[in-house]
């Protein structure tokens, strides 16, 4: 498994737990590299992947409501508190790495949510992941 899989894995599992218990504010750099680096440490986040990472949950952070608009665009007939977590944050983490990250191609975004959705999402997961970053593909295009 590559780094950045694990740096998607770890970002996946921290947004999740964010959902639930906000332990994070990206308006306060110092306590989310904090919350990060006590998290990394306990769920023995691999130290390269780490940096990657971090850049993916700050980013989703702070790009969270155009995200958000986004995904309820192409998530046809779905609302966004609706879908399962581990969904919603890999939708997420792929629609920020399309938008935001130069080396990422969209077709590598979304060929890697679906393999993490394998690993963590249910059955239906990683078809649901496919067909709704499709949709965003043809939106960003």
């Amino acid at each position: 498994m590559g780094t950045r899989r694990k740096s998607r894995e770890a970002a996946l599992q921290f947004l999740y737990q964010n959902d639930f218990v906000a332990v994070a504010d990206v308006g306060d750099e110092g306590a989310l590299l904090d919350s990060y680096g006590l998290f990394c440490s306990l769920y023995q986040v691999n130290r390269k992947a780490r940096p990657y990472g971090y850049d993916l949950i700050k980013g989703v952070l702070s790009e969270l409501e155009s995200i958000d608009s986004i995904i309820e665009k192409c998530a046809t007939h779905w609302r966004l508190p609706r879908l399962a977590p581990t969904d919603r944050n890999l939708l997420r983490i792929a629609v920020y790495e399309m938008l935001h990250v130069g080396d990422v191609p969209p077709e590598v975004a979304i060929n890697e949510a679906v393999e993490v959705a394998k690993r963590f999402g249910g059955d239906e997961s990683p078809r649901f992941i496919n067909g709704v970053l499709d949709a965003v593909r043809a939106h960003l295009q």
